[in-house]
């Protein structure tokens, strides 16, 4: 079984820093190493953004929000982006400019779809009721 660890090791294909997907199927397991007979440490929601940091085979491994490193199947994870507030709460404008209207609060740890980058901090995110907004970028993880 360790020649198989260090094999997967040996092949794992790097991926570029930064790069974010999100989690596609609600209770999706992250394991400690990649196969479902690892330890599984905890189960992620839909919509939740993880870090891509080795792509083996069928498995990814990942960083969190908190930083914990795992692997999840790679047919859970989507192509769409999404970040994650870890403000205590997070003020969406209709502009990316502090004085702009309010279009919602989000709270601690919901989850957004990502837009965009915007210019000078700034990320454009929708809500999943569909409201859009400009968030500052420090008060969420994932882009």
């Amino acid at each position: 079984m360790k020649w198989f660890f260090a094999a997967v090791l040996f092949l794992a294909l790097p991926a570029s820093a930064g790069t974010f997907r999100a989690v596609e199927e609600s209770g999706a397991v992250l394991y400690d190493a990649p196969s479902r007979e690892a330890t599984p440490v905890y189960v992620v929601s839909r919509d939740y953004p993880l870090e891509v940091l080795v792509e083996v085979e069928a498995w990814v491994k990942v960083r969190d929000a908190a930083g914990a490193i795992s692997w999840i199947e790679k047919r859970q994870l989507g192509e769409r982006r999404t970040v994650v507030v870890t403000a205590a709460s997070a003020d969406a404008h209709l502009r990316p400019e502090d004085d702009a209207p309010l279009a919602f609060v989000a709270s601690q740890n919901v989850a957004l779809e990502l837009l965009e980058s915007a210019p000078a901090g700034w990320v454009h995110v929708r809500h999943v009721d569909g409201a859009n907004g400009y968030l500052r970028a420090a008060q969420v993880w994932g882009n």
